[in-house]
């Protein structure tokens, strides 16, 4: 089994330049200390970036009513768009982690946001389809780099031990900003006009751009003279971008952890997302519930993952396992999703908490991410975290549009019963795929 492997600081040889010059050695200098300052330094801006992002597209569902009387749209216009969206991102999102793997953080992060940054400025101006799409696109192609950056960057600059946790702890406050976003974004609007409010997202984009071009670098893997050596001597012999790119993907595809990995946290992340986003509130309002409560139910779907995101990695350590922690928490969201979609007399408080519940196991679904990352060489991390959460998104989305294929204009609560059966049935085939997972824990010394 190989294993991430993080780069090591370079031999000090004299006096390092950026000594002389106090304050410049994020500019200039090599990290000092895998885990140290710079590193928490780098991470934390990489967590803000995606804690923005998520806050950008949670402010889609809200904004989305304004822009579509501004510019003349239909409904069927908007879900169009929220579409394109999410099949872009998936898309991209399979090429952002071979990317990261070859060019590592510097610049390719800094490039992401200013993907978003120009995403979120385009929507301001929406007044067309066509405008609306572009903005999309441009969004989609930034944000692939931000959830998987992230990851990446806890898989360089920490100790491999840590790399499950780190993840966990971006994914628990993505979360938590998703959970809070929407309130927060539709009381900003009673103060501020849409436009207003998403140049407001770009103008933090374009500081977070210079942030990212001043202080996120890539670890130093050696001294400065092997590193020179290393891109001399390689540089005739390196495949192209293209051909590299799709190696890479291809040797993690071969990888049965990889695979298996994937799909457990798929079929894990995909259905907290169609149920929190969706479905769950639905079910509720074909109850009787009233519509206030989608977005109780919402939040706390999303409050749920935050605490089960890096609870699972916690666990997992503790038990030094990952397969067991994983199984478990996908089939208990199984038990869950059930709750919430079949039992005929639920009241609303009863409903809160299995909606948690929802989000709290599906927080085994970042042991995905920890299992692929442990199953390739270190060279690999981004592009096995990248086919997990494109994975992810991949079935997220088709677990909302099936059921909608299938169920009726006016469904019953019945009816759900049949459309939503598909949830349960494939977290149950998932936890069997975590059978065939090779452990990855390292035995404990």
């Amino acid at each position: 089994m190989a294993t991430i492997t993080p780069a090591q600081g370079p031999a000090p040889v004299g006096e390092p330049e950026y000594k002389k010059h106090p304050g410049a050695r994020f500019l200039h200098g090599p990290h000092k200390t895998i885990g140290g300052v710079e590193a928490w330094v780098i991470w934390g801006l990489c967590t803000v970036f995606v804690v923005w992002l998520f806050s950008i597209q949670t402010g889609y569902a809200v904004v989305s009513p304004e822009i579509q009387k501004t510019a003349s749209l239909t409904v069927a216009q908007i879900g169009l768009a929220g579409s394109i969206y999410t099949w872009a991102f998936a898309l991209c999102q399979f090429f952002s982690g071979a990317l990261l793997d070859r060019f590592g953080s510097r610049p390719l992060l800094a490039i992401g946001v200013a993907f978003v940054t120009a995403g979120a400025f385009l929507y301001a101006q929406t007044t067309s389809m066509g405008t609306l799409i572009a903005a999309q696109i441009v969004l989609a192609v930034g944000s692939s780099f931000g959830f998987v950056g992230a990851g990446y960057i806890g898989g360089q600059w920490f100790p491999a031990a840590r790399y499950g946790l780190m993840f966990g702890l971006v994914q628990s406050l993505a979360s938590l900003g998703s959970a809070f976003g929407q309130p927060a974004i539709s009381w900003q609007l009673q103060h501020v006009g849409w436009q207003q409010l998403l140049n407001g997202f770009g103008a933090m984009g374009v500081a977070l751009i210079v942030l990212f071009a001043l202080l996120v670098r890539n670890p130093s893997t050696g001294s400065d003279a092997s590193e020179q050596l290393a891109r001399t001597t390689g540089t005739a012999a390196r495949p192209s971008l293209v051909s590299s790119i799709f190696h890479d993907l291809g040797a993690c595809f071969r990888n049965r952890n990889v695979v298996l990995s994937s799909l457990l946290a798929g079929v894990s992340f995909g259905s907290m997302l169609a149920m929190g986003v969706l479905w769950g509130p639905r079910v509720m309002e074909s109850r009787g519930a009233g519509t206030s409560l989608a977005a109780v139910l919402t939040a706390m779907s999303w409050l749920g993952l935050a605490v089960g995101a890096p609870l699972f990695n916690l666990l997992s350590d503790h038990w030094n396992n990952r397969r067991v922690p994983a199984i478990v928490g996908v089939l208990l969201q199984a038990a869950a999703v059930c709750l919430l979609i079949y039992l005929p007399k639920e009241t609303n408080a009863v409903s809160v908490v299995t909606m948690f519940c929802v989000g709290l196991f599906a927080g085994a679904h970042m042991l995905g991410f920890t299992v692929a990352g442990e199953s390739v060489p270190g060279k690999l991390v981004g592009s096995s975290a990248a086919i997990v959460n494109g994975v992810c998104f991949i079935i997220g989305g088709l677990l909302q549009a099936v059921p909608s294929k299938i169920l009726p204009d006016s469904p019953m609560l019945s009816d759900y019963g049949h459309a939503l059966l598909m949830m349960p049935i494939l977290l149950v085939l998932g936890a069997l795929a975590g059978f065939f997972i090779k452990e990855t824990a390292t035995p404990a010394s």
